[in-house]
């Protein structure tokens, strides 16, 4: 939603002026098509997570840089259960989520937290999100895993219960504005506007100014109220400085380890992966994980300290 407001707010187009380049944002609704566009050359750079900015763009050999590291997911995403129960009752139930999304990572880390694996469960159902809600007020539903505001609409159900959620797995679940390292390695300006731009909205949401908040609230098909309940479970870095923080901290290389083994494991780390290790990941002190002859994911904090420095 910040990239949305600050394109038609008219603050990108300000910050793109000031480095003499033209930059369009353009939403597209279907997620994973924005990705597929994005790796296809169609775009400079795309929203979208760690995990699927390492299985889609990266693990198809274009090379990407993290330019901005904007929050992490903290109990947006959950996993549910009809009645009662703890995760070790999801045994033997199928379970019911948009399959090799975050949401698929995020059962398999509440499964690994009770020392169960997804082949103790009945079954794993692939249901889109727009289904999600419809498809746990049938009896054949037990239990879901999903995202806000499905999540919201879901637990207030009387029968819902929330059994884990992204808040049990801080900054895992990361939601980045990637870029073609290329593109950027060649227009500096590209990432000084984009960042600009975007830490300008920041301070503006951070500052609680209702009147963006609100727009943002529309956009998202949801209302002021509703909007502030979703980032109250984001961990946004509105401040720059601590951005570069977490995208330098220990924690990171070991969170993308993880992230890494869960795709092989459902074999989608690029075509062909003969290992977790297939793509490999820079960071910003100059280590690797992965194959570090094949890097094609680095974390840059480059343009997000220009911005803490106020050197933008």
């Amino acid at each position: 939603m910040p990239w949305g407001y600050l394109e038609e707010s008219g603050i990108m187009d300000k910050w793109a002026e000031k480095y003499g380049i033209d930059v369009e944002i353009v939403q597209i609704n279907d997620y994973v098509e924005s990705i597929n566009q994005y790796t296809a050359g169609a775009f400079d750079g795309v929203s979208a997570t760690n995990m699927d900015t390492l299985s889609i763009p990266s693990g198809g050999g274009v090379d990407t840089t993290a330019l901005i590291v904007g929050d992490f997911s903290n109990g947006n995403d959950a996993v549910i259960i009809k009645g009662d129960g703890e995760l070790a009752d999801l045994a033997d139930k199928p379970v019911n989520l948009v399959e090799l999304s975050v949401s698929h990572y995020l059962l398999a880390r509440a499964l690994d937290s009770v020392d169960l694996k997804e082949s103790d469960l009945a079954s794993v159902i692939n249901t889109s999100d727009a289904d999600m809600i419809a498809a746990f007020a049938t009896d054949d539903v037990e239990a879901v895993v999903t995202w806000n505001p499905l999540v919201s609409t879901i637990l207030e159900d009387p029968s819902a219960k929330k059994l884990f959620d992204s808040s049990d797995i801080p900054g895992e679940i990361i939601d980045l504005m990637v870029v073609n390292t290329e593109t950027l390695e060649a227009n500096p300006s590209f990432g000084k506007a984009m960042a600009g731009a975007w830490y300008e909205v920041m301070g503006l949401m951070a500052a609680g100014d209702e009147a963006v908040l609100t727009a943002m609230a529309e956009a998202s098909g949801t209302d002021l109220e509703g909007y502030k309940a979703q980032l109250a479970s984001t961990e946004m870095f509105y401040d720059p400085a601590d951005a570069v923080a977490f995208t330098e901290s220990a924690e990171l290389p070991a969170t993308m380890v993880s992230v890494a083994e869960f795709l092989f494991d459902k074999g989608i780390l690029g075509e062909g992966a003969p290992s977790p290790d297939f793509v490999g990941v820079a960071y910003p002190d100059g280590s690797t994980t992965g194959d570090a002859n094949n890097v094609k994911f680095r974390f840059d904090t480059t343009y997000m300290q220009m911005a803490a420095d106020g050197a933008l």
